[in-house]
C-alpha cells in the first residue's frame, strides 16, 4: 500500500470520526432502506467539500451484504493524477432492524488502534423507488454526496436530487460535481 493510500484512508477515518458524536436539533430526515436493493455500485454526482476526497476527480461506492447483515463497503477515487485509491471499510445499522442509519468504519491502522473512535454516519436521506439514485449524509449537514447507479445524470434528475437535499437543509451551493472521464467525449 502507497504512502498517499495510507495517508489518504487515515485522513478518511479522522475525518468520519470528528464527525461521529455530532447531533443536530432537527436532523435531516432518512427513509427506509431495502439492502438488497441498494447493494452494488453508486457513481458519486456530487458531494460537499472534504479534506479526504480534495484530490478525488471520481469516486464511486461498492457496497455488498454480508452473511451477518453487515455491509462490506468498497470507495475507490480517481485522483487529479489519474491514480485510483481504494478504501474498503464495513457498515452496520446504528439500530438493529433500522436500515437508514449506519456506522461505518474503515479497515487501516488508525481504526484497529481506536476502534470505537472511527466510526463515521452514514444517513440514507432519499433513495427512488428503484434504487436508481440517492442522497446520503450526515446529521450535521456538512457531509453530503448525490449517487446514481450511472456514471452521469440527465439535469432533471439532478434538480430534482438538489431540491430534495436543499429541503433538508444541506447547502447544495458549495457541491463539487463529478469530473467527465477522459476517455469518453
Amino acid at each position: 500500500m502507497s504512502m498517499r493510500t495510507i495517508a489518504l484512508l487515515s485522513c478518511l477515518t479522522l475525518a468520519l470520526a470528528g464527525c461521529a458524536g455530532s447531533s443536530e436539533e432537527h436532523p435531516p430526515a432518512t427513509m427506509h432502506v431495502d439492502l438488497q436493493k441498494y447493494q452494488g455500485t453508486w457513481y458519486e454526482q456530487a458531494r460537499l467539500p472534504m479534506f479526504f476526497q480534495r484530490n478525488c476527480e471520481q469516486s464511486e461506492a461498492h457496497y455488498g451484504l454480508r452473511d451477518d447483515g453487515r455491509i462490506d463497503v468498497t470507495n475507490r477515487c480517481r485522483e487529479k493524477d489519474g491514480e485510483w485509491n481504494e478504501a474498503r471499510g464495513i457498515a452496520e445499522a446504528q439500530q438493529p432492524g433500522k436500515t437508514d442509519k449506519l456506522w461505518v468504519q474503515f479497515d487501516n491502522w488508525f481504526s484497529h488502534i481506536a476502534p470505537g473512535v472511527t466510526k463515521g454516519q452514514y444517513w440514507v436521506l432519499y433513495h427512488d423507488p428503484d434504487y436508481q439514485f440517492a442522497l446520503v449524509g450526515h446529521p450535521n449537514r456538512e457531509y453530503l454526496w448525490v449517487l446514481s447507479r450511472a456514471p452521469r445524470i440527465n439535469g432533471a434528475r439532478r434538480e430534482q436530487l438538489l431540491e430534495v437535499a436543499k429541503q433538508q437543509g444541506y447547502d447544495t451551493s458549495k457541491l463539487i460535481w463529478r469530473q467527465a472521464d477522459p476517455a469518453q467525449p
